[in-house]
């Protein structure tokens, strides 16, 4: 995980878990712009939440978001205990 831009921290839903699949795709579709940027860049960047869903709608479009500007990527995953609260960690790494 190390060379890892993480996105986290800077929007105030970043620890909402989300109620519906609705939700959890617009609110990572709102995340694109801030992924492409680092993507563009070809900089390895991250993202960490406490809602599953949010990982598992990113794990299947960064590679997409990737190809879009002909970036091949590899996506992993990991999950961390915070504070007795489990917390979703997924990140690119460039191929």
């Amino acid at each position: 995980m190390r060379n890892v831009i993480w996105i986290n921290g800077s929007h105030k839903d970043d620890t909402r878990v989300f109620d519906s699949d609705f939700e959890v795709e617009e609110w990572a579709r709102a995340l694109y712009p801030d992924f492409v940027a680092y993507l563009s860049e070809q900089t390895n960047v991250g993202y960490a939440t406490p809602d599953e869903k949010v990982i598992n709608y990113l794990a299947s479009h960064f590679p997409q978001w990737a190809d879009y500007i002909n970036l091949k990527v590899g996506v992993c995953t990991a999950e961390i205990e915070r504070n007795g609260q489990i917390i979703y960690k997924i990140w690119t790494v460039k191929l």
